[in-house]
């Protein structure tokens, strides 16, 4: 739960080198995968009723498609623990089962000459294995790689826990310049302005955490930050329009800009949970966003800071 929930993935790692499912013998497949431990119990599950080998690497913790992004997923370390594992005196054959989201970290041409096994890549998915190694094909629908409402959802949990630290930083930091007042400093307009902001800081998760993802096939544009954008500048107007009348324009323009802003970094965390997007095409997409919702809360909190006294 810890590690699904954000709290202890980056802890969450087994020793690397060389595990069995059953009672493997020289003839049974090896298959490779990262030393997350979600990961590698995934498998475990999959493969529960196969006698097989499971050869782990470092890759300092991370799942498969990260390590290979950061190229600790690669060839050279594959053929370390080949070595380390002495895996050519443990089986006959000299094939090893990559998974498909290693490739961009892989290169299967070099692993034969580090090692002596060749490199030979699976399934997208681990629930697919169990077919895979019947048949030894893919299908189509075995390399399709998808983002689908059940997969965007499980998602959610993850990316609001993993928002405590910044959340109490934001709070802090809003419920300091809440009390700033012509009365000098409200404790009174701390609390209560402070709270308001809360409130609207939940709004901008809600909008680019929760509902950008579930509905991200239907908002307009194709980079994420400008979907939870849009979603975002929809949940700002909603949140201002049944909030407190009280708030002057000025800090409603504050309020709006904040949630927008907010939303729109939140979904564009999404561009790392899911392969629709490339790396350069991640890059690209951080080059235009940040400095927009750098610039969007830089003015909400001048807005915020400047209403009372309007």
């Amino acid at each position: 739960m810890g590690a699904r929930t954000g709290f202890t993935r980056n802890n969450y790692s087994i020793t690397p080198g060389l595990y069995c499912i059953g009672e493997p013998d020289k003839t049974a497949p090896v298959l490779v995968t990262a030393n997350y431990k979600l990961t590698f119990d995934a498998l475990r599950k999959e493969l529960a009723d196969i006698s097989l080998w499971i050869l782990v690497i470092d890759t300092r913790g991370i799942n498969v498609w990260c390590a290979a992004g950061k190229k600790t997923f690669s060839a050279e370390e594959v053929a370390y623990q080949v070595k380390n594992a002495k895996l050519e005196q443990l089986v006959s054959h000299r094939e090893l089962i990559l998974p498909q989201l290693a490739a961009s970290g892989v290169a299967a041409r070099d692993l034969q000459k580090l090692c002596g096994f060749k490199g030979r890549f699976g399934p997208i998915q681990a629930s697919m294995l169990p077919a895979y190694l019947q048949t030894g094909k893919a299908d189509e629908t075995m390399r399709a790689v998808t983002f689908s409402l059940c997969e965007r959802a499980v998602l959610i949990p993850l990316e609001i826990c993993m928002l405590w630290k910044q959340l109490l930083v934001a709070f802090t930091i809003f419920l300091v310049l809440s009390g700033i007042s012509p009365e000098i400093y409200s404790y009174g307009a701390a609390l209560g302005r402070g709270a308001i902001v809360m409130l609207a800081t939940l709004a901008a998760i809600v909008a680019g955490a929760a509902l950008t993802p579930l509905l991200l096939p239907w908002i307009p544009f194709r980079q994420f930050w400008l979907k939870g954008t849009v979603m975002g500048g929809l949940v700002a107007l909603l949140f201002l329009f049944t909030g407190e009348p009280a708030m002057n324009g000025v800090e409603k323009l504050a309020l709006f800009l904040w949630i927008t802003g907010c939303s729109a970094f939140l979904a564009m965390n999404f561009t790392g949970s899911t392969p629709f997007t490339s790396l350069s095409g991640v890059k690209k997409e951080m080059r235009s966003g940040l400095p927009l919702q750098i610039g969007a809360t830089a003015l909400a909190l001048l807005c915020w800071v400047i209403g009372p006294f309007i």
